[in-house]
């Protein structure tokens, strides 16, 4: 019979830190505080197979689930000495979401479930401190009729606010035992009015309804936005955790507090949070009362006159403190934490692994292996390569002028410079339409997960380091200032009010997410330097791996921008796109409009120096590191002009007859121009084309070697080949061009002939073209069109509705097919080697920047991955963890 709920408390639990995919990572980090002694409240954790069940079955919960709560619910009784549902010591409940990837905010969450009108009688008596338990019974109604019953929580807060402006009150606190009643009895009347039901009194329906509203917020708007934005699968379901109440709001002895074991904006080895005294958690990550500083080396930082917790509370504090210290050792990284401390002791509710910026996440690895904690390895190991995105964004240039109309926290660093938007649908509108923009709101909540990520950078006036918008900012690596308290936000009017200037939206503002600092227009940016931490971990890494990292580049500046990153050759140069730029464009119409071979030669002439002197530099750049040049691809029809504008203009430039260049354009149109008369087949259609290519190339070599004084090998790449004889065909050509060549530079030049593996029949036959191919390299975004049957560009309107239904998990374009497309690279690699013990195999599709997809690359057994320039640090990191993770997994 399956077990669906686990215990912990009293010390000890029935689970451990090794079982986040039966308990989340919530459940097993609760359970492995407990098994350590730490003062955990008691509680169960329902496991995420329940929450599949529930999806399976209509929303049904399993059989037997019930009993087994009840059963746990009387060990928590007896741990706490307090009854559920109790006239005289009411036990109260927490219930809480627990996934086994982190998902902050995403899903629902229920505090101090069990009160009604009768236990919050018991809990006040008990207690000695009745507004205290209305307090905790306003904000149970609250958040039950919000996230269980499904009224917008924006109705209780205004007629919290009606009720504070009319007795005259600013903060919560100041609210007496009577006036909470009031408040309550009107949270009621609108719950009646507007559900057209009664609150529910009865504990038990009230504790199924909780359980029930988790499990369906697995499937929200905003769940589903974060787990498609971090590659969660919808089949790992959320665990429910309920846990025994401890409160935070019980006078001023009582406090509740987030804190991290480091920095999680720039790694420094301090303790790092904040606290509410008198508050419940859900108040400090709101954003609803400006937290306090943990630390007193904090709070005089941070110029605050508000005590630090180290001050107010130094017993709790130094216990706090002891256990922060303990579990960072213990799972050997930086720690998210969140305590109550209930009339002066202390309680932790959660520690997982800290979300931390990129720039955080470089300085904890390397102070960890630094301090003996962990190995270089696992320090490479522990950074996230497409968090390396964050270093390459800009920075505000030191020298420009800044002129500040704002500051907050920094929340998240980065600088990013926007229109203003006070809405999550207009950013996503802006970012459709190519514009960059700020949002800008009061504070963030999980609805707006879609507009943070569609946005340059976020603008809060309300809350913390460790508010929504902070904690979220922070994970995507987006710029964000929060808690800016000096501007305030018209949103009905959509104004920016900002010391006596009034922005409007469109706007333009930038934010700076290092300072807190905001200003107004658009201020000029720099690139970062990529040293310091960055580069001891990437030392560590290039010691790891065994892949060489190439990039994809056919510019001088995309080529020097490439090797700064650490590249080690280029694994594609895209030579098509070096015959659209200025007036070489005209020439390459010159050469497809000429009506025989003598005419296509004499334009071929015009280009050879163009490509020559392109080629001479890429050496010269990559200095004897190898360069893959592919020939000629796309089909001649993507030269030639479309609209009549163009096709006016374009006669006119080249003094031949509108009619003539029509017909011309008419005769290459083709239905289906990527399957179509492109790659090898127009090598072999106008060979002419592939020897001008070849020369190019060879006598660039040529002149570049004796420019350096480093030997060039090129690596001429044929596209599109599926039969051998095609490749013999082009490769016969090139040969005899570099004989030519030799003979009149008098320059001995190595050279490889290899093709590209992109169609399904090149893969299967790859033995075969291995006999005169001398390597190859996978350009999976073809071979991915061509396996499935699909468009790349024309995909996106279906597959986002297969990935949310379950039918993909990924875009296979984004991360590689490793079943269908990893397959056929598998038997290409397997089968051409077979051929060729010493056939070179590269990838070089936009997959060879993906981290997945490069532990893919690792396990087939290729020789490198080629990405974009700005990507090959990312694949510099994900190549060592695919070496690193492999070499352990042998030793294990």
């Amino acid at each position: 019979m399956e077990k669906w709920v686990y215990t912990f408390g009293g010390g000890r639990a029935e689970g451990s830190a090794g079982d986040r995919n039966l308990l989340g990572g919530k459940g097993a980090n609760l359970a492995e505080m407990c098994n350590l002694g730490l003062p955990v409240p008691p509680g169960l954790t329902i496991v995420t197979a329940a929450c599949n069940h529930y999806y399976d079955n209509g929303r049904a919960l399993p059989e037997g689930l019930k009993a087994e709560v009840r059963t746990a619910l009387r060990q928590m009784e007896t741990i706490t000495g307090r009854v559920f549902g109790d006239m005289s010591r009411p036990l109260l409940l927490s219930v809480r979401s627990g996934a086994r990837a982190s998902m902050p905010g995403m899903m629902d969450t229920v505090l101090n479930l069990g009160l009604n009108d009768h236990t919050v009688e018991a809990l006040g008596h008990d207690a000695g401190d009745a507004r205290f338990a209305w307090d905790s019974y306003r904000r149970f109604i609250q958040m039950y009729g919000d996230v269980v019953m499904g009224l917008d929580h924006e109705v209780f807060e205004e007629i919290l606010e009606d009720e504070k402006g009319r007795l005259g009150h600013e903060q919560d606190t100041e609210l007496s035992a009577v006036e909470w009643q009031h408040v309550i009895a009107r949270y009621k009347e609108i719950i009646r009015e507007e559900l057209g039901e009664e609150f529910p009194q009865d504990p038990e329906v009230q504790l199924w309804g909780a359980i029930g509203a988790v499990f369906a917020s697995w499937m929200n708007a905003r769940a589903i936005t974060y787990r498609t934005l971090h590659n969660i699968p919808a089949v790992w379901g959320t665990a429910v955790n309920v846990q025994a109440m401890v409160f935070g709001n019980l006078g001023n002895s009582s406090a509740t507090g987030v804190a991290f074991t480091r920095n999680p904006s720039t790694g420094e080895n301090k303790l790092y949070g904040e606290f509410l005294v008198n508050a419940q958690g859900e108040d400090v990550v709101a954003g609803i009362r400006t937290p306090q500083n943990i630390t007193e080396e904090a709070r005089i930082a941070s110029g605050s006159d508000r005590p630090s917790l180290e001050k107010l509370m130094p017993e709790a504090f130094a216990e706090f403190r002891g256990i922060c210290d303990r579990l960072e050792r213990h799972y050997r990284d930086m720690q998210d934490l969140e305590f109550t401390i209930e009339r002066g002791k202390l309680w932790m509710l959660q520690t997982r692994s800290g979300k931390r910026t990129a720039k955080a996440a470089l300085r904890i690895a390397v102070d960890m292996a630094t301090e003996g904690l962990i190995s270089e390895g696992e320090a490479v190991a522990r950074i996230d390569p497409a968090s390396l995105d964050q270093l390459l964004h800009p920075t505000i240039d030191p020298r420009a002028r800044r002129d500040v109309i704002g500051s907050g926290l920094p929340a998240s660093p980065g600088a990013a410079t926007g229109e203003i938007v006070f809405t999550s649908e207009e950013a996503v509108k802006a970012e459709d339409e190519g514009r960059k923009v700020i949002l800008v709101r009061i504070e963030t909540s999980p609805e707006d997960i879609h507009g943070m990520h569609a946005a340059e950078g976020i603008l809060t006036t309300r809350g913390g380091m460790t508010s929504h918008a902070a904690v979220v900012a922070r994970g995507m690596g987006t710029p964000c200032v929060s808690g800016a308290g000096t501007l305030r936000v018209d949103l009905r009017n959509e104004l920016l009010i900002a010391q006596g200037i009034t922005l409007r939206k469109g706007d333009i503002i930038t934010i700076d997410g290092s300072s807190g600092q905001v200003l107004k227009g658009e201020i000029p940016m720099l690139q970062p330097e990529l040293s310091g931490d960055f580069g001891r971990i990437m030392e560590w890494a290039d010691r790891t791996r065994r892949m060489k990292v190439r990039t994809n580049a056919e510019t001088p500046a995309d080529a020097r921008a490439a090797r700064s990153f650490g590249a080690e050759g280029i694994g594609l140069c895209r030579t098509e796109h070096m015959f659209f730029e200025g007036s070489r464009i005209n020439v390459m119409r010159e050469m497809i409009l000429a009506e025989d071979e003598a005419g296509r030669r004499a334009a071929l002439g015009k280009l050879l120096p163009m490509q020559r002197s392109d080629f001479a530099e890429l050496f010269e750049i990559m200095h004897g590191l190898p360069v893959t040049i592919r020939l000629l691809d796309p089909p001649l029809h993507e030269f030639l002009p479309k609209s009549d504008e163009e096709i006016a203009e374009v006669a006119s430039a080249l003094a031949i007859d509108e009619t003539v260049l029509r017909r011309r354009v008419d005769t290459l149109h083709e239905f289906n121009p990527m399957l179509g008369h492109r790659g090898c087949r127009l090598a072999i259609s106008y060979p002419e084309i592939a020897e001008m290519q070849a020369r190019a190339i060879f006598e660039a070599a040529a002149e570049a070697a004796r420019t350096t004084g480093a030997a060039v090998v090129p690596e001429i790449m044929v596209p599109l080949v599926s039969l051998k004889a095609e490749l013999d065909y082009v490769k016969a050509r090139i040969e005899a061009v570099a004989q030519a060549v030799i003979a009149e530079t008098g320059v001995a030049i190595e050279y490889l002939v290899g093709t590209m593996i992109e169609l399904p029949r090149a893969a299967l036959r790859a033995h075969v073209i291995a006999e005169s191919a001398e390597f190859f390299s996978f350009g999976t975004n073809d071979l991915t069109q061509t396996t499935f049957g699909i468009s790349r560009d024309d995909a996106s309107a279906f597959l986002s509705t297969y990935i949310q239904k379950g039918i993909v998990e990924q875009d296979p374009f984004v991360q590689l097919d490793f079943d269908g497309v990893g397959e056929l690279i598998r038997i290409a690699a397997e089968r051409g080697r077979r051929t060729r013990n010493d056939l070179k195999l590269g990838i070089c599709g936009e997959h060879g920047g993906d981290p997945a997809s490069i532990h893919f690359c690792e396990e087939a057994g290729l020789d490198y991955v080629s990405c974009s320039p700005f990507r090959v640090p990312i694949a510099r990191l994900a190549a060592a963890q695919a070496a690193f993770n492999g070499n352990s997994s042998k030793s294990a």
